[in-house]
């Protein structure tokens, strides 16, 4: 039988003293190294830390493959809300330091974490909610991202110059960020940018495509992107190609937006 915390109520987060978060996920949840399920979870529990803004998973000691973990050599104490348990994960052949991690908050005793936002040298290779492959993070519950076709009026500058305009737009509205337009293809001067070969992976839309500005001026590389080939809840951006609010002009219906600060724009800076 699994242990888990205490359900505290439907969509009710608790927060330790530590500064964690968490919610009890009723979702089915599998983590792979290769050809062995290391993980395989019918009750995960999702965990905010402090200083990210996007949740992980924590497992039940009897639902991980706690037989591959041997106590790490090299711990990263302090790392993860002050944890100082880590673990190697011995799997398919390949030691992977630090993969696995407990938090030091009595609600989440007997209770193990991964490592894989962003670090798939230490994590594992594969996750799987239900059965669909899923990527970066888990998908928050309480994070709603939409896709809506539009007719309104979207004008792209930068410095100065139009490089993108539309009556055909789609507004992607997601949680805590900016509205991004996603504008047809043809309605975009690409060949004043160039394709890169820089992509980012989201767990929400897909692995996206960038370009740069090929023009003179202080723009920040890889400042538009495309999404080829989204995931099924965002399909209306297929194609299309947004810019980054926080560092070009966009006129919506005839009015000037302020470029938003966000972490985006932070990033930008120091490209």
């Amino acid at each position: 039988m699994t242990t888990r915390p205490a359900h505290p109520g439907a969509r009710s987060i608790r927060t330790t003293p530590e500064g964690l978060m968490w919610e009890p996920s009723e979702r089915w949840v599998r983590g792979r190294k290769g050809d062995v399920t290391v993980v395989d979870s019918r009750h995960p529990v999702l965990v905010w830390e402090p200083h990210l803004p996007v949740p992980q998973y924590v497992f039940p000691d009897a639902d991980v493959r706690t037989d591959l973990l041997r106590p790490a050599k090299h711990p990263p104490n302090g790392t993860h809300t002050g944890s100082r348990t880590f673990y190697d994960l011995d799997a398919d052949g390949e030691v992977r330091a630090n993969a696995a991690w407990r938090f030091p908050a009595d609600d989440l005793a007997g209770h193990l974490a991964f490592e894989w936002f962003l670090r798939t040298d230490t994590g594992l290779d594969h996750w799987y909610e239900e059965d669909e492959e899923i990527f970066i993070h888990p998908r928050d519950p309480h994070k709603r991202v939409d896709a809506l076709p539009s007719s309104r009026h979207v004008r792209v500058e930068i410095d100065g110059r139009l490089v993108a305009e539309t009556r055909e737009p789609v507004l992607l509205f997601e949680t805590s960020l900016p509205t991004r337009y996603y504008v047809p293809r043809e309605d975009v001067r690409l060949d004043l940018f160039d394709a890169t070969d820089h992509s980012t992976g989201c767990p929400y839309k897909g692995t996206a495509e960038y370009w740069s500005w090929r023009g003179e001026g202080d723009v920040p590389p890889n400042i538009v992107w495309s999404y080829p080939d989204p995931l099924p809840a965002v399909a209306a951006v297929q194609g299309r190609l947004a810019f980054f609010n926080e560092a070009v002009d966009i006129t919506l219906d005839g009015e000037r937006l302020e470029r938003p600060e966000t972490p985006f724009s932070r990033m930008l800076r120091k490209r």
